[in-house]
């Protein structure tokens, strides 16, 4: 399956779960997995959240961010990928002066009975 995001609708989300600024995205979700192309302006950010029922992997495209992640920090530069298990939190934060681009995939986990 070929994902376009040229062919998906820009969305702006103010505060995104209690970030700061805008996060733009342009997002696919089938229900099983969303697939989004992201970007946050300078000093824009993710707020901080835990992931159940769910993980993330976010891979940085261009720029420099910083993850905040459990009870650390760490930089994530173009190139790098920042995992986020199920059941722990994270936030991803742009203090550079220049944009983030970013690849962020989120599959859905079954729960077990």
């Amino acid at each position: 399956m070929i994902i376009n995001f040229n062919d998906l609708e820009l969305n702006v989300a103010l505060n995104f779960k209690g970030g700061e600024k805008e996060y733009k995205s342009r997002r696919f979700d089938d229900g099983k997995c969303k697939i989004m192309l992201g970007t946050l302006e300078s000093g824009a950010s993710i707020g901080y959240h835990t992931h159940e029922g769910n993980s993330e992997i976010i891979y940085l495209l261009e720029g420099e961010g910083h993850v905040l992640y459990d009870d650390g920090e760490e930089k994530l530069l173009a190139g790098e990928a920042h995992y986020c298990p199920m059941g722990h939190s994270h936030s991803l934060i742009n203090r550079s002066d220049k944009p983030i681009t970013f690849l962020a995939v989120v599959p859905e986990h079954k729960m077990q009975d």
